[in-house]
């Protein structure tokens, strides 16, 4: 039996598999020693994706709402349905009235951004991403300092040898490719430093030099009082900031004076051991990642707007072993007039998307042009984003929600129609390039055969947007390219067609997918092939770099590779040395003085923090409401039969408050938040934090009926959020009482 070569979807970093399969289920999965990005690392999850694959949620076929129960119905008739609905609430309400719902993508991240064009199409800019739940403050901080909100930092860990780490646990999120092989290695290197600021004693603070367990929700002190101590004791790189930063002067006064000892008395954290974490970030081959742990917490987008200062005048960014400048979006400026925001809670778009946790509001609100219709997708909203409660009396409310998903899962319990979508292994799937000084492309076969009705995510918007008249007529040349075996053809063809009808540019993925989709059985193969056609001249000298000789056909070479190459291929080397270059901002330097965050870093300072911080008689403990585990892989993983034999899902409490609550480990106990309550089983655990508890996600699933584990969403209140609309997920305040 031969083994297929695919990868795993169960996050971000998609480490390369092998699988072999019996009677079409995967029956064996191993890693893919072959892959170039992974080369051969796997986690637990992703030995375990034949549960993702096969379970008993799968939808099989189109269903549509009847009375209280679905009915299967024939595709023609659900998107015919639809789009005359959705012709109406249009017509009658406008654009304002639509919006799409979508998750991270891992499972289908060529399907969403055909639902992003087809909203955008219909006049929508209503876009509501899993991104923005966790990264808007990030994005903002961004857009204001470097010039692109959509800029991510990618550390240069080969040539790094110290590693700050804040509010993150890569040994267990893996947020980065080999994250739990290159911190080992990094741990035991006594030439490297591996710092970790972390309220609890994580898994990686563990194998961490220094662990500064950090007070919960005082990271912006935190990041304050080190910014502080660079600049007094002249640590600072002032060459680096006279070639590539500005405002440096202007910020001076922000943290002149301050009282660092005392903001580290708050955030219960020793002085000296902050000092040496200064002076080695400040003089060493330096990088540093933050998480979900400063950025769903408070003051979570002014703690972004400090990293990138302290980066800056310590010479970090764009350099050698520090963080590169990586990615790039939509710069959606608040401030512009024709940026949208949403209606009722006035958020604007940061970084092209909106927040999915204010979404209920925009939907239960009187307002004329309040949501009455949600496209969603590859997300599953009353499990993943915040206040369940609030989603379900919203979603219930809308007069459209069409719901295309691998499995029905909670959100699509609501739907007025349900979609079948082909998962990963059954589809073409991948990414067009990912990478920093080296770029990988990938696209996956499909491995397994849908055994119903599933479509490709971007089959199914295709047949919507040509049902709502979006695709123009096309020559019939397209057509009979498309069938031919001469994908030049094709493309000479297709440029042709947008050559003589620029508006068609506008639906190239759905004029792909109609086309040369239909002929090769794909639509996210034929948005894989699009990625390839227009290459800029800096793509092209990537590409140079890797091999692919420069010319006419270039892009098509660089496809095919990718269809040869299922394990993934080298597309382009990018020069380390332009990557300052790339700063988006007028005058090309970081900017470090901007007026939005001027009166809200004057305003932390240990006093008010201290008073912010006092704990609520009502709700004394703080939870923190989402943890990466082996166990977990946010609500990918329906099936609880592969987590057998553990206890994937509880309350983390610390001895001591579980001694005072008269709690003991395996109890079950009552959590209760401002959103509702969820019972629970105590794990007592010295790694905790006193006065700290934590809940995993992505649990709470009701699989055959029942519900296994606690839905911590339950416990999340939508409006306990940012400026931006991101959530504080690590900062809820609650209780807890033994049931």
């Amino acid at each position: 039996m031969s083994w297929k070569k695919t990868a795993c979807v169960l996050c971000g970093n998609s480490c390369g598999l092998e699988v072999q399969v019996e009677d079409n289920r995967i029956t064996k999965v191993r890693p893919d020693k072959d892959s170039p990005m992974s080369e051969g690392y796997i986690c637990r999850k992703g030995m375990n994706i034949a549960f993702h694959q096969h379970n008993a949620d799968r939808v099989l076929y189109p269903l549509k709402k009847v009375g209280d129960r679905f009915e299967r119905v024939s595709w023609d008739q659900a998107i015919s349905e639809i789009a005359e609905k959705l012709k109406g609430i249009l017509q009658q309400h406008g654009p304002r009235s639509l919006a799409s719902l979508v998750g991270g993508g891992e499972f289908n991240a060529y399907g969403i951004p055909y639902l992003v064009r087809l909203v955008r199409r219909l006049g929508s800019r209503y876009q509501y991403s899993a991104a923005n739940q966790e990264f808007a403050g990030r994005y903002w901080a961004h857009g204001l300092t470097l010039g692109n909100q959509g800029f991510q930092f990618a550390s240069d860990h080969e040539h790094s040898d110290m590693l700050l780490l804040i509010g993150k646990n890569p040994l267990m999120s893996h947020n980065y490719s080999q994250a739990r092989r290159k911190l080992l290695k990094m741990s035991k290197d006594p030439d490297q430093l591996l710092v970790v600021v972390d309220p609890r004693l994580s898994e990686t603070a563990r194998i961490a030099n220094i662990h500064l367990p950090i007070r919960p929700g005082t990271d912006a002190l935190l990041v304050k009082s080190m910014i502080s101590i660079i600049l007094r004791e002249g640590m600072h790189n002032q060459e680096y900031i006279d070639r590539h930063a500005d405002g440096f002067n202007e910020i001076l006064p922000w943290f002149t004076d301050f009282d660092v000892k005392a903001a580290l008395k708050v955030c219960e954290l020793d002085y000296d051991q902050v000092f040496r974490v200064c002076k080695e970030f400040a003089t060493r081959q330096s990088c540093l990642h933050d998480d979900l742990g400063v950025l769903m917490n408070r003051h979570s987008a002014l703690v972004s707007y400090l990293l990138v200062v302290l980066m800056a005048i310590c010479g970090r960014i764009g350099v050698p072993g520090g963080n590169y400048l990586a990615g790039g979006g939509v710069n959606s400026d608040p401030n512009d007039p024709s940026t949208w925001r949403t209606m009722v809670t006035d958020i604007p778009a940061i970084n092209g998307m909106f927040p999915p946790n204010v979404i209920q509001e925009e939907i239960m609100s009187d307002h004329p042009d309040r949501l009455r219709a949600v496209f969603n997708f590859a997300a599953n909203p009353l499990r993943s984003y915040a206040d369940t409660t609030a989603y379900e009396e919203a979603f219930c409310r809308l007069d459209l929600l069409v719901v295309a998903d691998i499995v029905m899962s909670e959100t699509a319990v609501l739907a007025h129609y349900v979609l079948p979508s082909r998962t990963a292994y059954e589809s073409w799937d991948g990414n067009p390039g990912g990478g920093f000084s080296e770029v990988y492309s990938r696209i996956r076969p499909p491995v397994v055969e849908a055994e119903g009705e599933q479509k490709e995510g971007g089959e199914i918007f295709t047949l919507l947007a040509d049902a709502m008249g979006l695709i123009p007529e096309l020559p019939e040349s397209l057509y009979k390219t498309a069938e031919s075996s001469n994908i030049r053809d094709y493309r000479d063809a297709l440029m042709d067609h947008v050559s003589a009808n620029p508006e068609s540019g506008r639906a190239l993925q759905f004029i792909a997918a109609k086309t040369l989709g239909n002929a090769i059985g794909s639509a996210h193969l034929a948005s894989h092939f699009t990625m390839f056609m227009q290459r800029s001249p800096a793509q092209q000298e990537e590409a140079a770099r890797a091999g692919f000789a420069v010319g006419p056909d270039q892009g098509l070479d660089i496809y095919q590779a990718t269809i040869d190459h299922p394990e993934g291929v080298l597309v382009g080397r990018r020069d380390p040395e332009k990557n300052i270059s790339r700063l988006g901002t007028k005058n090309g330097k970081i900017q470090l003085h901007t007026r939005e965050v001027e009166g809200w870093i004057k305003d932390i300072n240990p006093a008010d923090e201290e008073e912010r911080l006092k704990a609520d008689e009502k709700f004394p403990l703080i939870l923190m409401a989402g943890r990466h585990i082996d166990m977990n892989a946010n609500t990918g993983m329906r099936d609880p039969s592969w987590n057998e034999g553990r206890r994937p899902c509880t309350l983390a409490m610390h001895p001591v408050d579980a001694e005072e609550l008269a709690l003991t480990d395996g109890q079950t106990v009552r959590v209760t938040t401002e959103a509702g309550e969820e019972t629970i089983e105590v794990e007592v655990s010295p790694d905790t934090r006193k006065g700290h508890v934590i809940i995993p996600h992505g649990f709470g699933l009701v699989y055959n009926g029942v519900k296994y584990g606690a839905n911590v969403n339950r416990l999340t209140k939508n409006t306990h959020r940012d400026h931006v609309g991101t959530p504080m997920h690590r900062y809820v305040p609650c209780r807890v009482e033994a049931v």
